[in-house]
């Protein structure tokens, strides 16, 4: 799992160096808070959750570690692209989509949080 994690924060921090880039090349930060979630719940957040999977391995092995790791990789992608839309002027349709994903992303978050309480001081 933590590698997994790993793994998948680096393709977040890869989209968002590349965006970041774009935006810097172009002066169009139209995309900023895109850029800004990837950097954050993508990158920053799961890199450092691989981190303490492979400090405390135990706590990679759990249902909620599963649970947060597909929320959160389902949730979060959906959302940066319903927010790349509304950006762009499509509220109407992308606005209850980044709801929706945002809901999925944050239960994510809390079966990590939930874990993490529950098992760092057994693991």
């Amino acid at each position: 799992m933590a590698h997994r994690l790993l793994k998948i924060a680096t393709v977040y921090f890869v989209l968002a160096v590349c965006l970041g880039a774009y935006m810097g090349a172009s002066q169009d930060h139209t995309f900023l808070s895109v850029h800004a979630h990837l950097n954050l719940l993508g990158w920053v957040s799961l890199a450092i959750i691989g981190c303490i999977y492979l400090l405390k391995p135990k706590l990679a092995t759990t249902r909620l570690a599963q649970l947060h790791f597909w929320l959160h990789n389902i949730g979060a992608p959906v959302l940066l692209v319903a927010v790349a839309f509304i950006h762009s002027g499509s509220v109407e349709i992308a606005g209850p989509i980044a709801g929706i994903s945002s809901i999925v992303t944050v239960i994510g978050i809390m079966c990590f949080a939930v874990n993490l309480w529950r098992g760092i001081d057994r693991a």
